[in-house]
């Protein structure tokens, strides 16, 4: 069995003579776990061959480029096959719609804060693209949410020094609750945003049916 972290070092070299292209290329790769190329590159600035913003700024740039390959396989793949072949998974067409709708709305909550969440944060791009949600929304959320993620990992990875393989365990055990204190405050926040609109409807309800009595 393939060990990627392994496979990952032993492709550092080849990314290092990239330099900061060669960040970006293997941040493009969105199987290729920052948790490991991040600190790496952290380690490389200690050693003074980069600059920490160099960095984070081609760590941030190829944080969205590869994201990017799942969205659009999500809109270009799955989602003929789920409006063609849905119905044989209980999917109805009203679901898809709702779901375009949900997006529409909230979108650029879920890019934002699903790159907060280990294990999420790769497919969250995913349903982005099922639901079509606009690509450069899904950049702009993306780069936003990722940016201070790719700070936060190369600048440990510096500051650790030649112990910047324990950066990845470390701060993904912080990430994974601020991922979901996030989501539990966006649902309190459409619960009391449909309580305010339900209760501002039988308000005018009842003024309505008033004025007519």
């Amino acid at each position: 069995m393939i060990d990627i972290e392994e496979m990952i070092l032993s492709m550092a070299e080849a990314f290092k003579s990239l330099s900061y292209f060669g960040i970006f290329l293997a941040l493009c790769i969105e199987f290729v776990p920052a948790e490991i190329v991040l600190p790496l590159a952290g380690y490389w600035v200690y050693q003074g061959d980069m600059s920490l913003w160099g960095v984070v700024l081609a760590g941030s740039l190829g944080g969205v480029v590869g994201p990017l390959t799942l969205y659009w396989l999500g809109r270009y793949g799955g989602r003929p096959f789920l409006e063609r072949y849905g119905k044989y998974f209980f999917i109805k067409p009203e679901a898809l719609e709702k779901s375009d709708r949900f997006f529409e709305k909230h979108g650029g909550f879920v890019a934002f804060s699903g790159r907060f969440i280990p294990g999420v944060r790769t497919l969250i791009s995913i349903p982005c693209g099922l639901a079509k949600m606009n690509v450069w929304a899904f950049c702009i959320y993306t780069f936003i949410a990722i940016t201070p993620i790719t700070f936060v990992y190369v600048y440990l990875g510096f500051y650790l020094g030649e112990n910047w393989k324990t950066v990845g365990s470390l701060l993904d055990g912080y990430l994974l609750p601020l991922g979901i204190a996030i989501v539990i405050l966006f649902v309190l926040y459409l619960f009391l945003k449909n309580r305010r609109n339900k209760v501002k409807s039988q308000r005018v309800s009842s003024f309505l049916n008033k004025n007519r009595d």
